[in-house]
């Protein structure tokens, strides 16, 4: 029994729409990210993921939907920085001002204390170059940055979009086990990533968009598909018959193997081994989520053929912004 508190909150897109003149970025998306939980944001370059997010912080106005949590617009929440922390690039700092300093500017104005910085540097793995000009850091400090900023006011929901970007094999890990430690408080994560492979390691559940719409959303163990298992023999015809006696049925799979319906993978072996049929290779099925992203997305994205969306206008300063 899992002993997670929820403490975070639930973040609702509904009908989520947003057109730049003709050009339709998302278009009519709707899914949920719980509380406890570490989501995956995934879709090609130009899905709409950014604008997505951008949306939810209320950076980017909708043309129509809603993006929500625990209820309420973001411009509408009365403790937003305690509320959510956000980190969705790795460069909105003063490259003369110290990592230290840069934290400590965002404390004094959400009214945290000094006390905190300290803490998240500690915790983010940057002491050692909190006075150090934050643009001379490296991409992967900048990360390490932007994670502790998202965190000062001790958010409920936590929005962060490629944060393993920059990072070293070690600091993809740190990320990964910090993250799964910040879930287990019960804290809602929300991550946008093309990093397919360490998505995959990372978190509980996928929404994948592709040109602004969901096209597959779910629990990361269920979209695996149907568990089974994999064998390799010298006559796949007569060990598919073996296994229909044991009421298994197969299937032929790719490279000559056999892909038999179950996951007990000694009932396979003690079948064959009774067929005397020698066995070359046996292991579960899996399906990666890197075959299924490019199942449900190739040849779909229209922005590449298009030459991408036109820029953004950020809803708050009025300037150009982030591509979709």
């Amino acid at each position: 029994m899992s002993t997670t508190t929820a403490t975070g909150a639930r973040i609702e897109i509904r009908g989520l729409t947003k057109r730049f003149g003709s050009f339709v970025a998302v278009d009519d998306l709707s899914f949920e990210v719980e509380p406890g939980r570490i989501t995956g944001f995934l879709g090609p370059n130009g899905a709409g993921k950014t604008t997505t997010l951008r949306m939810l912080l209320g950076l980017v106005h909708s043309t129509s939907g809603t993006a929500t949590i625990n209820g309420k617009r973001y411009v509408d929440l009365p403790a937003p920085q305690s509320t959510v922390g956000a980190a969705l690039e790795a460069t909105n700092f003063h490259p003369g001002r110290s990592g230290r300093d840069h934290l400590r500017v965002l404390a004094d104005a959400g009214s945290i204390p000094h006390t905190r910085v300290d803490e998240l540097l500690e915790l983010t793995g940057i002491p050692a170059a909190a006075r150090k000009r934050a643009g001379e850091y490296s991409m992967g400090m900048r990360q390490r940055l932007g994670l502790a900023a998202a965190l000062l006011g001790d958010p409920q929901v936590l929005v962060l979009d490629e944060p393993s970007n920059g990072l070293d094999p070690e600091g993809i890990r740190w990320l990964r086990g910090f993250l799964r430690h910040l879930s287990h408080e019960g804290k809602t994560i929300l991550i946008s990533s093309h990093l397919l492979q360490e998505v995959e390691q990372t978190v509980d559940e996928v929404v994948i968009i592709a040109n602004g719409r969901l096209v597959r959303a779910g629990v990361m163990a269920d979209l695996h598909g149907t568990p089974g298992a994999i064998v390799r023999t010298s006559d796949r015809e007569r060990l598919a018959g073996a296994l229909r006696v044991a009421d298994v049925t197969s299937a032929p799979g790719e490279d000559d193997t056999l892909v038999a319906d179950t996951t007990d993978l000694r009932l396979v072996g003690d079948v064959a081994l009774r067929a005397g049929l020698p066995i070359y290779g046996l292991e579960p099925k899996r399906a990666d989520l890197e075959a299924l992203f490019f199942e449900l997305t190739e040849g779909t994205n229209r922005n590449e053929s298009s030459g991408g969306a036109p820029a953004e206008q950020d809803a708050v300063t009025g300037q150009e912004g982030a591509t979709l």
